[in-house]
């Protein structure tokens, strides 16, 4: 199957499924960047950037296309006409996005993130598709 992984997969403790097909945004690498960034504890920055270095060795992230960003502001306006706030959001939305343009399952740990929308995107959990 092919699936688009949120950030949530790429750092969480398992790899996804060996049946699963895996592409990612590079919406994702901007979240990698910045949790390097951030990191306060040296021993953490240098989990994360062995991290970062292994998903950006292993994909080529899919880009945000003006199909991709169409879709994102649908999406946002989604959520808004829903009593919703998308821009905490956003960085979500975007790689729902790009499933979506995709047209492949978003695999995330973190389904919550993306309730107001579920009807909208097809989402799963990396073990229960």
């Amino acid at each position: 199957m092919r699936a688009l992984l949120d950030t949530s997969v790429l750092i969480g403790e398992l790899p996804p499924p060996d049946d699963v097909e895996a592409a990612i945004s590079v919406i994702s690498i901007t979240e990698l960047h910045f949790g390097v960034l951030v990191a306060d504890d040296d021993d953490e920055r240098a989990r994360r950037t062995a991290r970062l270095s292994v998903v950006e060795a292993t994909f080529d992230p899919l880009p945000v296309s003006v199909e991709v960003a169409r879709v994102w502001g649908q999406l946002a306006a989604a959520v808004a006409r829903r009593g919703g706030n998308p821009r905490p959001r956003q960085v979500d939305l975007a790689i729902a996005a790009t499933a979506q343009v995709e047209g492949v399952p978003l695999l995330t740990e973190n389904i919550g993130d993306y309730q107001v929308i579920d009807d909208l995107v097809d989402l799963r959990r990396p073990f229960d598709q």
